[in-house]
C-alpha cells in the first residue's frame, strides 16, 4: 500500500507511516504481527459470543473485550487518517472501508434502540467479522488475487448472465411441463431448481415427476459438469498472467528488441545486451580500463 499513500508531513507523521504502512522495519513488522494478533483474537471473540452457552456464561466479559478491541481499532484508523495526506482516498479504498466496518457496529450499538432493532443489532455484531478481511493486506499475494479478480470481472459477469438466461429457459420450460405437486410452482421456483441441478448440488426438495422432466433434468445436470470449470479456467488464466507480469520486465532488450526478461536481470537473454540503459555496461568499462593499462 506504500504506493498508493503517502505521509500528510514530516515529523511524527512520516514515522506513523512508517510503522503503519511499511513492514521494512522491525518495529513496522512488529506492529502488522500484534494488529493481525488482535484481528484474529477479536473474531474469535464474536464467533464465540454467538454460541448461546457461551453466551450465558461469558456474556459481560465477551462484551467489554468487544469494547476493548474497538477502542484500540478505533484509535489505530484515528492514526491511520492522520499520518496520510489524502486521508479520504483511504477512507474510499477497501481497506479503508473494511477499517470503518470494524468499529461502527459497536458505537452504532449506542445510539440505536432496544429490543424492537434486535435484527440490526444482531446485523451489525456480525458485522464485525469482516474483521478478518484486514488481514489480507498482511498478505503481499491478495493483491495479485485481487488484480486477477478484476481483469476476469468482464468475462466472468458475462459467463454469469449466460448461466442466468440459461437456467431461466430450462425452468420456464420445467414449469410448463411439470406440476404444481411435484414442486413446481412458479417459475422463480422453478429458476431454484434450475440452478441447484445444474450446479449438481441436488438437494432434493424439488423433484420432476415425467420422464420428458427428467430428461430435461439429465440434460441440464451434464450442461453443469461441462461449463462449470468456465469461471475456474478464466480466474486461473488472469493469476498466470498476474503471475508472469510481476515475475517478467516489459522493457525492450535495445540490441535484439526481446521483452521477456526476469526482473532484475542486467543483461538480455538473447543476446547478452547490457539492459539498464542508465548505467554502463561494467564488461565494457573493463576491457576500456584493461586496453589503457596496455597502452
Amino acid at each position: 500500500m506504500t504506493h498508493e499513500f503517502k505521509p500528510g508531513g514530516k515529523g511524527l507523521r512520516t514515522r506513523a507511516f512508517q510503522i503503519i504502512f511499511e513492514s521494512d522495519t522491525p518495529l513496522a513488522k512488529g506492529f502488522d504481527i500484534t494488529l493481525m494478533a488482535v484481528i484474529l483474537t477479536s473474531v474469535l471473540v464474536v464467533m464465540l459470543d454467538s454460541v448461546e452457552s457461551w453466551n450465558a456464561a461469558h456474556g459481560n466479559l465477551f462484551y467489554w473485550l468487544e469494547w476493548g478491541f474497538t477502542i484500540v481499532f478505533t484509535i489505530e484508523l484515528a492514526v491511520r487518517i492522520y499520518c496520510l495526506d489524502k486521508p479520504l482516498r483511504y477512507l474510499k479504498s477497501f481497506y479503508g472501508v473494511v477499517d470503518v466496518i470494524a468499529v461502527l457496529p459497536t458505537w452504532l450499538l449506542l445510539v440505536l434502540p432496544g429490543a424492537q432493532t434486535l435484527v440490526v443489532v444482531r446485523l451489525l455484531r456480525i458485522l464485525r467479522i469482516f474483521r478478518v478481511l484486514r488481514l489480507m493486506q498482511f498478505v503481499g499475494e491478495a493483491q495479485l488475487l485481487l488484480d486477477a479478480l478484476k481483469r476476469s470481472s468482464r468475462p466472468i459477469f458475462l459467463f454469469l448472465f449466460s448461466i442466468f438466461m440459461l437456467v431461466t429457459i430450462f425452468a420456464s420450460v420445467m414449469y410448463v411441463i411439470e406440476s404444481a405437486e411435484s414442486g413446481f410452482t412458479s417459475i422463480p421456483t422453478a429458476i431454484y431448481w434450475a440452478i441447484v441441478s445444474l450446479t449438481t448440488v441436488g438437494y432434493g426438495d424439488i423433484v420432476p415427476a415425467t420422464p420428458l422432466g427428467q430428461a430435461i433434468t439429465v440434460m441440464l445436470m451434464l450442461t453443469g459438469y461441462s461449463i462449470i470449470a468456465v469461471p475456474t479456467g478464466v480466474f486461473s488464466a488472469q493469476v498466470i498472467r498476474s503471475l508472469r507480469e510481476d515475475r517478467y520486465s516489459d522493457e525492450a532488450c535495445p540490441g535484439c528488441g526481446h521483452d521477456r526478461h526476469d526482473r532484475g536481470a542486467k543483461y538480455c537473454l538473447k543476446c547478452g545486451t547490457w539492459l539498464d540503459e542508465e548505467t554502463s555496461d561494467p564488461r565494457t568499462l573493463n576491457r576500456d580500463d584493461k586496453g589503457q593499462t596496455d597502452k
